[in-house]
């Protein structure tokens, strides 16, 4: 079974970070194993969350046990997103080089988790970090749009310009939140080609479906689905879930392994 580090958030009662991420993983067959920068009782959206940020030294602790226990010379992913301070971000900068080192095929992929509609929601300094330290070691870069912005320096309009602004960092992209007229939209772009997958926009969506977006991406592309076919599959397992939820979490366990399959209302171009 491929194994996945995941190195974010942990929130014991809402469906994101971290958390939600481990749940969809394992439902398709990946094996995940949680770092948590954070540990939350639930989402700050809701008011006080309850817990607080990792400290350093545990952090980097857990880190240590992992890696005397042999996961690094197993990891097929390592996933890196919300982070409480620039200590955790090299840290975790850190990690990767020494998996890389381990088993040189472990997928990298990093969660840009910055913001949102113009502001971010963590320090100055984390977005810095993220970008210097862990953006330059990824296989793939996961952010919405507005991150796009923030890293690329280019503005997005619409699916051409995501593809521009991914390809500006010379990396693949998979970017989450572009607009695209009446519908919403998920780009994958690489250095070759790039793909748009667009669905209706919901009124409201729980909280977490970008992490969930690149656990379920994460999970196609280590069962070795070509990235169109990992896009098609990921954004449709987040549109339904999306679309099933009766309440403000996403019914991540209650899916299964659903997750994994494309839907009918999500529709896939190529757009290069």
């Amino acid at each position: 079974m491929p194994l996945a580090l995941i190195l974010s958030s942990y929130v014991a009662a809402s469906r994101v970070g971290g958390m939600a991420q481990a749940l969809a993983l394992a439902a398709l067959s990946v094996d995940p194993v949680v770092v948590p920068t954070v540990f939350f009782g639930r989402h700050p959206g809701r008011g006080a969350p309850g817990g607080g940020p990792i400290p350093i030294g545990t952090f980097n602790g857990v880190l240590a046990g992992l890696e005397a226990d042999g996961l690094f010379a197993r990891a097929d992913l390592v996933i890196t997103g919300y982070f409480a301070n620039a200590d955790q971000v090299r840290s975790a900068g850190g990690a990767i080089d020494a998996v890389r080192a381990a088993r040189p095929v472990a997928r990298i992929i990093v969660d840009p988790i910055m913001g949102d509609s113009g502001r971010l929601y963590v320090s100055l300094e984390v977005a810095e970090a993220i970008a210097a330290d862990l953006v330059p070691r990824a296989d793939l870069i996961t952010p919405n749009a507005w991150e796009l912005e923030r890293l690329s320096s280019l503005p997005i309009n619409g699916a051409d310009d995501a593809v521009r602004a991914a390809r500006s960092l010379g990396k693949p992209v998979l970017v989450s939140s572009v607009p695209c007229g009446e519908e919403i939209g998920v780009v994958f772009a690489d250095a070759n080609h790039a793909w748009l997958a667009v669905h209706p926009r919901a009124v409201k969506a729980p909280n977490g479906t970008g992490d969930l977006l690149t656990a379920l991406f994460a999970a196609a592309l280590v069962k070795g689905l070509a990235p169109d076919q990992a896009l098609t599959n990921a954004v449709g397992g987040v549109a339904e879930a999306v679309l099933t939820a009766d309440a403000d979490e996403l019914p991540i366990v209650a899916m299964g392994a659903r997750l994994g399959l494309a839907s009918s209302r999500v529709r896939v171009e190529r757009l290069d």
